[in-house]
């Protein structure tokens, strides 16, 4: 069953903004004839959360837009009107890329998503006064790689510190929580990827 809330923390962006975002994913659904239901259905979310995030009535999260990207076909970064690339080699300038930040979290997608890319790579900072306990999950796998500040991961039951120059790789689809430890923000970078099928699934 589709879970009514996002899959991950909100993003706290303007108004304007949120209507845009709302109005894209609402015209990449409309451009593929597909009703709420089939959408949420397809990202894992609830019908009534698809048309609160169309409506401009609901922050959307990072797992959430992973989801409805992944669930349409196109990259993050189409999703939020960056300009994809044409060819299989993509330059993301990191002065022009913008910081959008929320409930404790900053990030940065940095790739412009060519076809068939099932990365999703997003430069992050977790703020060290970042509040909250709940665990979420989206579809795929996760990979982050600490560049300053000690990174607590919640996966599950469990708890994994990691330290500048560590990485952790998780199953996405487990209940997780990123927290900054030691009353320092973190930097990291963040790699969302599709999870593989296999070759009898494919078939399928």
């Amino acid at each position: 069953m589709a879970a009514d809330g996002p899959p991950e923390q909100d993003i706290a962006i303007s108004s304007p903004e949120l209507m845009e975002i709302g109005a894209r994913i609402k015209s990449f659904r409309l451009t593929r004839n597909w009703t709420l239901d089939h959408l949420a259905n397809r990202a894992s979310l609830s019908k009534s959360y698809i048309s609160r995030l169309e409506d401009g009535d609901r922050h959307p999260s990072i797992a959430a837009l992973l989801s409805i990207s992944r669930a349409m076909g196109i990259s993050l970064s189409t999703l939020l009107n960056e300009e994809p690339s044409s060819h299989s080699v993509s330059v993301v300038r990191g002065s022009e890329t913008a910081a959008v930040p929320g409930n404790g979290l900053v990030y940065q997608v940095h790739s412009g998503g060519f076809p068939g890319s099932a990365m999703q790579p997003v430069r992050i900072t977790i703020s060290a006064d970042r509040k909250g306990s709940e665990l979420y999950r989206h579809d795929g796998e996760e990979w982050l790689y600490v560049l300053s500040g000690r990174l607590i991961v919640t996966i599950g039951s469990d708890k994994y510190a990691v330290d500048p120059g560590d990485s952790i790789h998780f199953d996405a689809t487990v209940g997780h929580r990123l927290a900054a430890n030691g009353g320092k923000d973190v930097e990291a970078i963040l790699v969302a990827c599709v999870a593989p099928k296999s070759l009898l699934t494919s078939y399928r």
